[in-house]
């Protein structure tokens, strides 16, 4: 059984998302955000007090983008993947890389300095300058969108999951406001998936059967 440990609304939402898409087993366990500074004896699994975590028999991961690519390949064939051999797998990979290192990086200081610092340390010029990077990394997904439906391999693939999750914590977080109209459809079709929504409802079930709250938005 996949385990796989969660946080309301955090980038293991990522690999959340990808398990029902792919209608594979797993356990969820919800932990308080940060679990580093709530759930210290997470920190005898994890040492980096990092989420997610997901544990496979002997395999354990902790980047969420990558999650979803190990799932795919271990647990395929699937639709979600994109083989070497198909023109689009480099766009594959750009877009899963992207989602992180580029998308989400400059999203994690914008909630840091609103929300998640003391008020004394909140920064609303750190603030200001990240949701300013982050619009300017959107922009490449306003472009893609202007031509398509999804981001490549003219299909649905982990590659809108991991894109996806980014746009799930920009509406969390307020910079919602800076999508493009093509984003903003984009995201609108992701939301429909009936795997996007399972995935939201589990988030959900799990945090009220183990207690877990949602995380308080400032």
């Amino acid at each position: 059984m996949i385990t796989l440990y969660h946080c309301d609304g955090a980038r293991s939402f990522r690999p959340l998302w990808m398990l029902e898409e792919m209608g594979l087993g797993y356990e969820l366990k919800m932990l308080p955000f940060p679990p580093r500074v709530f759930a210290k004896e997470y920190l005898a699994l994890n040492p980096l007090g990092t989420i997610p975590l997901m544990i496979d028999g002997e395999t354990r991961m902790t980047e969420s983008s990558g999650i979803c690519h190990y799932l795919g390949i271990k647990y395929g064939p699937t639709p979600l993947m994109v083989v070497e051999s198909d023109p689009a797998y480099g766009a594959f990979l750009n877009w899963m890389y992207f989602s992180d290192a580029t998308l989400t990086f400059p999203q994690t200081l914008v909630l840091r300095y609103t929300q998640l610092e003391p008020e004394e340390r909140r920064n609303a010029q750190v603030a200001t300058d990240y949701a300013k990077w982050f619009r300017g990394r959107l922009r490449a997904v306003e472009a893609a969108m202007a031509k398509t439906e999804t981001l490549c391999a003219g299909r649905f693939t982990a590659a809108d999951i991991v894109i996806g999750y980014a746009l799930r914590l920009a509406s969390s977080i307020g910079l919602a406001g800076d999508f493009g109209p093509h984003v903003s459809a984009y995201w609108g079709r992701l939301q429909q998936r009936v795997a996007y929504q399972r995935a939201v409802a589990a988030e959900k079930k799990a945090g009220v059967e183990q207690n877990v709250a949602p995380r308080t938005k400032a």
